[in-house]
């Protein structure tokens, strides 16, 4: 079993807690990942992007000058590429980036972050603060006595907690998210993950099978 640090919602270590085999102890497979990452990071591209080809822009209906006589190179239409203004040649357009990815693959992916993470000491387990309103300050005091200030820091939650999300917000590279929606594109972006003391169930129950 590999045992982290438990810390209270005022930062200060209190016990060491072990985190299931299952989940973090497995070997770490960079291929799953890197396949994932680069999969997810495809999906989130709009394809939006879109040019003129010679037979959309505007203009070009008629010769710019007669074909001999004038001394210049023979011109058809003002439309072509090679003149400034005229269409894209081969640009983009529109499309689809979408790619569905395996479900096993993202379990696999999942699995080795996680397993990645715990083997360089970089995940945590805390008592999320009873905030009545948002408070920065609070939230900062506490990773600052972790020593995270500075740290990119992925904190997982059960449930939602608006207050503690508000006072995360203000914060430079933190983020909050859901145990149930965790990803290995996080779980890499993060220099240390942070997990409720509730998050270890839920993770088991997601995906522990």
């Amino acid at each position: 079993m590999l045992d982290v640090s438990y810390y209270s919602s005022d930062g200060v270590e209190k016990q060491k807690v072990s985190l299931p085999e299952n989940l973090f102890g497995k070997e770490v497979r960079e291929a799953p990942v890197h396949y994932y990452v680069k999969g997810y990071l495809r999906n989130q591209r709009q394809g939006t992007v879109d040019t003129l080809q010679r037979n959309s822009v505007r203009g070009g209906g008629i010769k710019p000058w007669r074909q001999k006589g004038t001394g210049r190179a023979r011109a058809g239409t003002i439309s072509s590429p090679v003149w400034v203004g005229g269409g894209r040649a081969f640009g983009p357009h529109p499309r689809d980036h979408y790619r569905k990815i395996p479900k096993k693959l993202k379990h696999a992916a999942l699995i080795s972050a996680l397993s990645s993470k715990a083997s360089d000491g970089k995940i945590q387990v805390f008592d999320v603060p009873a905030l009545d309103v948002p408070k920065t300050g609070s939230v900062a005091s506490m990773l600052n006595k972790m020593g995270l200030m500075e740290n990119k820091v992925l904190i997982l939650l059960t449930e939602k907690n608006d207050n503690f999300i508000l006072s995360c917000r203000n914060l430079k590279n933190v983020e909050c998210l859901r145990t149930s929606l965790v990803n290995a594109y996080k779980l890499s972006w993060a220099d240390n993950v942070l997990l409720s003391s509730d998050s270890l169930k839920v993770l088991e129950e997601v995906f522990g099978k």
